[in-house]
């Protein structure tokens, strides 16, 4: 029986960490739709960007949820690794992961610290500066002001090679961890195959996008 509810609870935690993955990924998405527009129309992506800043939904609602759910999955990830080794009687001496598995399915946590890491100084970077500007300087409305922002971000070389880092170790992580959160969510039919793909199409476009898109600004303002 306890093995059973252990099992149960394991499976469980397996999903709820695969779900909040998958609606990590939805917010990547679309996070890499509003700022690629900003490399090709600077007024596009200043009335996005002033829509979703002063639209009360995405500021009261959405941004709360997403910050709740990079913490839980991050936490659910160390939850799991340490369930993951505790779970084994014997401890081996010298362990050849590489011989069964990749880089990125071993070292989870690492490169999911980094991406949390990252998620940190972004709302450091757009979200707070943002909430102090309306709701602490109680500042005139400005639709323009968007883009300059942007591109003041990334004048700094070191932030910027930060960044372009911390999507590399991003693409390792959605590499490994985009197609099992939908095999933690059993999903297996005729469509996986081409899922997968799309899975490792995803962990390579948009984190080579955003490492463009920072570098663009860097060499452009």
């Amino acid at each position: 029986m306890a093995k059973s509810s252990l099992l149960k609870s394991s499976i469980a935690k397996k999903v709820a960490m695969a779900l909040s993955g998958l609606f990590l990924i939805l917010f990547l998405a679309q996070h890499f739709f509003i700022n690629s527009t900003s490399v090709f129309s600077p007024d596009t992506f200043n009335s996005i960007s002033h829509f979703m800043g002063n639209n009360p939904l995405v500021q009261f609602v959405i941004q709360p949820i997403l910050i709740i759910g990079v913490i839980f999955h991050f936490i659910m990830g160390i939850v799991l690794d340490l369930q993951n080794k505790s779970a084994r009687p014997i401890k081996y001496v010298k362990n050849n992961g590489a011989a069964s598995s990749s880089w990125a399915s071993r070292n989870m946590i690492i490169s999911g610290a980094v991406v949390l890491a990252f998620m940190l100084l972004h709302f450091y970077d757009f979200w707070i500066p943002e909430m102090v500007y309306k709701y602490v300087e109680v500042n005139p409305l400005d639709e323009t002001r968007y883009f300059g922002e942007l591109q003041h971000k990334f004048v700094d070389p070191i932030r910027t090679a930060i960044y372009c880092f911390s999507f590399v170790l991003l693409a390792l992580h959605l590499w490994h961890g985009f197609n099992s959160s939908f095999q933690s969510v059993g999903f297996n039919n005729k469509y996986s195959r081409s899922l997968h793909k799309l899975g490792y199409a995803f962990a390579i476009v948009v984190p080579v996008g955003f490492i463009f898109i920072a570098l663009f600004h860097h060499f452009n303002h």
